[in-house]
């Protein structure tokens, strides 16, 4: 029996927490960073604000004290929006130790350091002198249908052959089944990058473009995606799996996606502050991940055409269809 905290009480953390209980033999302690949506959490026994209509059993306990989840944890999954991780490792530091295990399964790019998500923890703790082993969880899961016990697969990414293989057994169920990968670089950047992808897939639907412009520019988007991760040092071998071509094409079709929705009305022509005010303090990662992902591409001097559209739509310097055009004139190239 292992003593797990999921730190992060959005869709996603609720959903790990979710899958977690419903396997038993564990010990889950969910902490979710608002006091408000933690109290709600326990008196209705539901995540009314991010996973509403899924009914979270009481040996669940949730918190929103980081001291009181961390305390006796030995696994310690990390789930928190991509932009709060520095922030909430600096708060996590002080309770966490050398014993504990590590699960990154945030999926981001931080922007201005442009640094991965397991990086941006090692960089927090190593201020700390901490050292801990750590993972990446990553894969196409949408929150909703893991929570409902929908048979999914995802990867489990680590240099420690080890702690994969312990993650691997410790949350695979009859309805998650986990895939081991040494490749981190490659788990992570395909995992944040589709979101990117996912943004332009949303606004060629928006658009109302047609299958033939969505396929097109999914199978571009992974082209893309895995230019920039075989620069920064991932397998490419990775982006053909579940955590690259498996989680872009998920991302790119399915209706539940939050980025590829903001693509669909950014494509109708809506500005991006009022499709994110109607998330309701949900996040669509890629819009804040796609800067950060042409800073990574400048560094290592990775052409990223489609990124570099989607941008200019998000920052409205080109409304969609212009940028879709800009994208079908660029010269002539192989494949």
């Amino acid at each position: 029996m292992s003593r797990i905290a999921v730190m992060g009480g959005g869709a996603w953390g609720t959903a790990i927490a979710l899958s977690l209980a419903h396997r038993g033999g564990h010990a889950v302690m969910l902490w979710a960073h608002s006091p408000e949506v933690a109290a709600d959490i326990r008196d209705s026994g539901e995540n009314k604000a991010f996973l509403p209509g899924v009914p979270i059993p009481r040996q669940i306990a949730v918190t929103s004290d980081a001291e009181e989840a961390l305390r006796h944890a030995e696994i310690v999954v990390s789930v928190m929006p991509s932009h709060h991780v520095r922030a909430s490792y600096e708060l996590f530091a002080p309770h966490l130790n050398t014993e504990q295990l590590l699960v990154s399964a945030t999926k981001g790019v931080e922007d201005g350091t442009y640094l991965r998500m397991s990086q941006v923890i090692a960089d927090v703790l190593g201020r700390h002198h901490l050292n801990l082993r750590c993972g990446v969880l990553s894969g196409p899961s949408f929150a909703q249908e893991v929570a409902a016990g929908s048979p999914t697969a995802v990867t489990i990414a680590s240099a420690d052959a080890a702690l994969a293989s312990l993650v691997q057994r410790e949350f695979g169920s009859g309805t998650l089944r986990l895939y081991t990968n040494d490749d981190v670089i490659g788990v992570e950047l395909g995992g944040a990058l589709k979101n990117v992808i996912a943004i332009a897939a949303g606004i060629v639907a928006g658009l109302g473009l047609g299958y033939n412009s969505t396929a097109a520019l999914i199978t571009r988007g992974v082209a893309e995606v895995t230019r920039l991760a075989v620069a920064c040092g991932g397998s490419r071998e990775t982006l053909a799996g579940l955590s690259g071509i498996g989680d872009l094409v998920l991302t790119c079709t399915g209706a539940l996606s939050r980025n590829r929705w903001v693509g669909i009305e950014l494509g109708k022509g809506r500005q991006l502050q009022e499709i994110l005010s109607d998330l309701h303090g949900k996040v669509a990662e890629g819009v804040r991940t796609t800067s950060a992902a042409l800073g990574l591409a400048k560094q290592y001097g990775v052409e990223m055409p489609i990124a570099e559209q989607v941008e200019a739509i998000l920052t409205a310097e080109k409304n969609p269809r212009q940028a879709m055009q800009d994208l079908m004139s660029r010269p002539g190239r192989d494949e």
